[in-house]
């Protein structure tokens, strides 16, 4: 599939909620993951990302010399954090929360009125099938674009939530303390995101009789900007690699989970980190989340930053945004391979 020739999505694959909704008490082979791909889970009890106050980072807090140097650490050597005090009214979050639990209780033909399109990422089903011999992931999705407008197709929208505006306050905060640490103008990251891309994904993993050896969602680095992702019921379920392990992360309550991705990485040349994670499933109870993903806009070029790429030489070509959105949709989740394939390899 060659992603310069169209927008290149996924195949078409049943619904796992329908497989998952026989019965069965083995996993078809297809879910089911070969032992080399499910690595080391890390038994580090002391080990956590870090939290960050986002109160503390307002610059006219006393404590934001300290928490915006927190925050300069968590995305350099952790490039996840969590993000506490973020504004968004807890009475608010649980209505989407409740939506979202609602909406994967549907009968499946009520949920297949939102089902993918060809050629679309945007609906209800799984994202990045590009051949029919890859395992799959044990989970379903239904991605909605918030904007920019013009991309935003209210077929797929069982409701439309209103987080996206408070999404994207958060958003700009965090951009402009990142262009604070990073020595540049607090409007180059903020001015990219203008007219950009949001979109938000609710997940479903189904419980998994063979968890030990399914996936909810393949392990991967975030093509995006920046993403956040709230946890929907009680079940844990992601895992970030540290040292060459699988890290369990505990979300803290009310927090959202804020990683770097790899648009920042590359804009940032690589002095923050988009990390390899994953989602697990649970032999006995479905794991429920919801990620918002945050890209810029069509005209910018993704490449780093020339006033990063004086202090040390670039580690990666520039590409234009619609190249490199083509490359991600034409790609299945493996890992932090999108961002070798414009890695300069002569540095």
């Amino acid at each position: 599939m060659d992603p310069e020739k169209g927008w290149v999505c996924s195949l078409p694959v049943e619904n796992v909620q329908a497989v998952a909704s026989r019965g069965l008490e083995e996993v078809p082979p297809s879910y089911l993951q070969p032992a080399s791909e499910l690595g080391n889970v890390c038994k580090t009890a002391s080990l956590a990302i870090p939290v960050i106050d986002m109160i503390q980072l307002g610059e006219d807090h006393p404590d934001h010399s300290d928490e915006i140097g927190k925050f300069h650490s968590a995305c350099k050597e952790w490039g996840f954090l969590q993000l506490i005090n973020h504004g968004i009214p807890e009475e608010f979050m649980h209505q989407v929360k409740i939506d979202t639990e609602e909406f994967f209780k549907l009968p499946l033909e009520e949920k297949k009125k939102y089902g993918q399109l060809p050629n679309t990422i945007e609906g209800y089903g799984l994202a990045f099938v590009v051949s029919e011999d890859q395992k799959l992931d044990w989970g379903d999705m239904l991605f909605l674009f918030g904007q920019p407008a013009s991309q935003r197709n209210l077929r797929f929208w069982p409701k439309n939530p209103a987080c996206l505006r408070w999404l994207v306050w958060i958003l700009l905060f965090l951009l402009r303390a990142m262009a604070k640490n990073l020595g540049l103008s607090p409007d180059v990251l903020v001015g990219m995101f203008e007219e950009g891309a949001q979109a938000i994904r609710p997940n479903y993993y189904p419980l998994c009789k063979q968890a030990n050896e399914a996936m909810g969602l393949t392990p991967h680095s975030d093509a995006t900007r920046l993403t956040l992702l709230s946890q929907v019921n009680d079940v844990d379920g992601l895992q970030i690699k540290k040292d060459g392990n699988w890290l369990p992360i505990k979300p803290v309550p009310g927090a959202f989970i804020v990683n770097v991705g790899d648009v920042i990485e590359t804009m940032s040349n690589e002095e923050y980190k988009s990390i390899e994670h994953r989602a697990i499933v649970n032999p006995e109870k479905e794991h429920l989340s919801i990620a918002a993903f945050h890209c810029p806009n069509m005209q910018a070029a993704i490449g780093p930053l020339p006033d990063l790429a004086v202090k040390s030489s670039a580690l990666y070509k520039t590409l234009n945004h619609e190249h490199y959105v083509r490359l991600v949709l034409g790609s299945k989740l493996d890992g932090e391979s999108l961002s070798d394939q414009f890695r300069l390899g002569d540095v």
